[in-house]
């Protein structure tokens, strides 16, 4: 069969709708957030009440570092507790959604001329997809994609990647990316305190994020000390460029959890549209 016959094969499965659905940066936090009955649990429930319900979830979580991008094309994805040091209930927590080989394969072409994406068996779904999908979408019943992170590439090539996704959003695939913008383990407490820098690169950030200035935080390596000590490696904040090159900057944002929590992570989370 022809790529042109498999491509409208693909599109017949995710056809063109007359909406766009919403996308989502979701602050994951810790991995408790999963079980625990918290603030931050009961927004991502009340989130995904109010979403329209997907055709299928494509996630990036700052858990999946690769080199090269891939995707989960597998039919049913493992569950990955991809921790340590937490209580037997979190390693007991399964989220049996289904996969999409078919979402999986219409990513690989939709980023075709930005990026050659692998189609992987194996992976699954990490922490930072499940933990926040088990409380929006409970019943586990909507197929989900993982899209990894190259981790040799610059903070740009996420950024363009995300911009190359947006045609899927009109096709009925709700994409959440994972992470936090404030992500620095070694300077976290155990306690109710905030560190000054962490509050005010978080601040910093949704003033960039309210006025469209993507380009600095693409470059947030120039956002002074504050932004070293948020992001001291990129991985938890690389998800935040992918929803930003995903919107459309005429659609409304929102800002969900906004705060920070262990003094060092932020769990701010942006909604567009």
């Amino acid at each position: 069969m022809s790529l042109r016959a498999d491509l409208q094969n693909l599109h017949a499965a995710f056809p063109e709708q007359d909406t766009v659905l919403p996308t989502l940066f979701v602050g994951h936090g810790s991995p408790m957030n999963a079980i625990e009955d918290n603030p931050f649990a009961r927004t991502w429930e009340t989130i995904g009440a109010d979403l329209p319900r997907p055709e299928a979830i494509l996630c990036i979580s700052a858990h999946w570092e690769t080199r090269g991008t891939y995707l989960t094309a597998m039919e049913r994805p493992k569950i990955i507790h991809d921790f340590g040091g937490f209580p037997p209930e979190l390693f007991a927590v399964d989220y049996p959604a289904p996969g999409s080989p078919a979402l999986a394969t219409l990513t690989k072409e939709t980023l075709r001329e930005t990026s050659e994406a692998g189609l992987t068996q194996d992976w699954g779904l990490d922490h930072g997809a499940w933990s926040v999908l088990r409380r929006m979408f409970p019943g586990a019943n909507i197929p989900v994609v993982q899209l990894s992170l190259d981790r040799d590439q610059p903070a740009n090539f996420h950024y363009a990647l995300g911009q190359a996704l947006r045609p899927l959003r009109k096709r009925g695939v709700l994409i959440v990316s994972s992470g936090n913008i404030v992500h620095n383990l070694r300077l976290a407490k155990w306690d109710d305190s905030v560190a000054d820098w962490a509050q005010e690169f978080d601040a910093l950030s949704a003033r960039k994020i309210l006025s469209g200035d993507d380009q600095s935080l693409v470059s947030y390596e120039t956002l002074g000390a504050e932004a070293r000590l948020a992001v001291p490696t990129p991985e938890h904040y690389l998800p935040l460029l992918y929803t930003l090159g995903l919107r459309d900057k005429s659609e409304p944002v929102s800002f969900f959890n906004e705060g920070v929590t262990l003094s060092s992570i932020s769990m701010r989370s942006v909604r567009f549209g």
